[in-house]
């Protein structure tokens, strides 16, 4: 994101992110059910393209969960795998996967040459990306001609129900409410945003994942555990008080609770497919150069736009 003087703002804090996925890493496995979902998703998707990508990225591996679901898929002989967390990569590389290679990398400034890869994949990471404009220019840099780009990101539709609940009761106890949720890019935008980076062939796609909880605190916890809480650089440093968390499990179970009273959480998942540009790739025909005719094809009488504009 940028200001109108195009510097980037800096929505997010990236240290947090990182040490918070530093923090999680030990523990992910327990609280890992969005990553392997979204990445079973991701890896089922390259059984559609009959392609091969010998040397592929994979940029916000966590701890490895996308790689061992792209193992034997895609003619991937060796994958690199990057995270902001260096406990991450140990973790992912703990996992053994043959021909693969692991870093500690930041999303926001990919530190690989001009066409390196034949493929990018990112599973549940480019959502806390404060430039998404410019690593997404990245990533089209660092990829081959006709190379493939394929993530998954959050969402604007993500934990609406937590966030209204939040604001609620922070309203309700405190007469104001801070920023507790993180924001998630729409699907237009996120459409837009390959256009701008220079991509070709681009589409986003949304797929709507819900979790249902015991309760808020489980929710939270399962937040906490896959490292992704709030790391908003201008988040309310005061933590929510007893009375606040209060008020909002009880509106979250007033509103957002399913038949049985457990509370419903939604993840909106983006998963975005494009290609570097590539002279072989389908070219839209110019106007007016048609061979064919849309009459012929329907059956139909070909009526003239003159003839359709002239009054009876």
């Amino acid at each position: 994101m940028a200001n109108p003087d195009g510097q980037a703002i800096e929505v997010f804090d990236r240290r947090l992110v990182r040490w918070r996925r530093d923090r999680a890493a030990g523990g992910l496995a327990a609280h890992d059910f969005l990553f392997r979902e979204v990445a079973a998703r991701l890896a089922g998707r390259l059984d559609d393209i009959k392609r091969r990508f010998p040397l592929a990225l994979d940029l916000g591996c966590h701890d490895g969960t996308l790689g061992r679901a792209l193992a034997g898929k895609g003619g991937i002989e060796t994958l690199v795998q990057g995270d902001p967390s260096p406990a991450m990569v140990a973790r992912a590389r703990a996992g053994g996967l043959p021909g693969g290679l692991g870093l500690a990398l930041d999303e926001e400034a990919v530190p690989f040459a001009e066409a390196s890869f034949d493929a990018v994949f990112s599973c549940l990471s480019l959502h806390w990306v404060n430039d998404l404009p410019g690593a997404l220019v990245q990533l089209r840099r660092v990829l081959k001609p006709d190379g493939l780009l394929l993530a998954a990101m959050l969402g604007g539709g993500t934990l609406a129900e937590l966030r209204q609940s939040l604001i609620q009761a922070e309203i309700d106890t405190a007469g104001g409410a801070g920023p507790r949720v993180s924001p998630f890019a729409g699907l237009a935008d996120a459409g837009a945003l390959l256009q701008r980076a220079g991509f070709a062939l681009p589409v986003v796609d949304v797929d709507t994942l819900t979790v249902t909880y015991g309760d808020l605190a489980a929710l939270t916890r399962d937040l906490r555990g896959m490292g992704e809480a709030n790391a908003l650089r201008g988040r309310p440093r005061v933590p929510l008080r007893r009375a606040t968390l209060t008020r909002a499990a009880e509106i979250y179970a007033d509103r957002y609770a399913d038949a049985d009273g457990r509370l419903v959480a939604t993840f909106q998942v983006l998963t975005l497919t494009a290609w570097a540009p590539d002279p072989s790739q389908q070219q839209a025909l110019r106007p007016g150069s048609a061979k064919a005719r849309l009459a012929d094809a329907l059956d139909a009488e070909e009526i003239s736009a003159g003839d359709k504009a002239a009054p009876e």
